[in-house]
């Protein structure tokens, strides 16, 4: 089932919305809740609106699900033994749900500026109450209406890339380092830049310079004699 659900703006990974099943300090095959929270939220932070749309991220006991849409991400975890298929049926209903109300409550050409300018986080918390009752429809993946679910569902599932929690997160420290190196490739250019000027400057004058101080002090020869 699924045990968290966040939403989040793709463009700074601002929560929107963060729902739990379980209480503070529940522990789920062994490992803390709050651990997998910070790593939903780790992840999330990893993502942009270019990421790949959909994809399964494995962490121990358990599998992130997130689906990016509208520049909105939509995670959930749940245990690896759940269907895939049905989380991601799951974060469908979510997505539609979350653009459903948000159209209702702002109107279909102002939604999207209400989530491009939501400024502080959990700003849409409200939603955590239709995510409570989806929740409990993907309860049971064995039930009738679960089950009739995936066989409607005609998505070709293998087709979702599948990575590790711990690849996506070392892969986001890397893309940090290597932006890091490349403002300092930046900063170092600019330096060389300007140097470079300097020496050119440097040789125009030792070139030149002597030519000019010459025809400075003849003309100040002849300065002196006419006047």
């Amino acid at each position: 089932m699924p045990l968290l659900t966040f939403v989040a703006r793709a463009t700074d990974s601002l929560l929107l919305v963060a729902s739990f099943v379980h209480s503070q300090g529940t522990r789920v095959d062994g490992a803390s809740l709050d651990m997998f929270k910070s790593q939903g939220k780790n992840l999330i932070k990893t993502l942009n609106g270019r990421s790949v749309a959909k994809c399964s991220v494995e962490s121990g006991s358990c599998c992130f699900h997130y689906l990016i849409s509208d520049n909105i991400i939509y995670l959930t975890l749940s245990e690896r033994s759940y269907p895939k298929r049905l989380a991601f049926l799951y974060l469908d209903e979510i997505c539609r749900g979350f653009i459903d109300e948000l159209t209702q409550d702002y109107g279909a050409n102002q939604w999207q500026e209400k989530i491009s300018t939501a400024a502080r986080p959990y700003q849409f918390i409200k939603f955590d109450k239709f995510i409570q009752r989806k929740v409990k429809d993907y309860l049971d993946p064995s039930s009738r209406t679960n089950t009739s679910k995936l066989n409607e569902d005609l998505a070709d599932i293998q087709s979702i890339m599948k990575k590790n929690i711990q690849e996506v997160l070392n892969r986001g420290e890397k893309l940090d380092h290597v932006s890091q190196v490349s403002s300092n490739l930046v900063n170092e250019s600019k330096k060389f830049k300007w140097g470079a000027k300097q020496l050119s400057f440097q040789a125009m004058l030792n070139q030149y310079g002597p030519i000019a101080a010459i025809g400075i002090f003849f003309l100040f020869v002849i300065y002196w004699k006419l006047f």
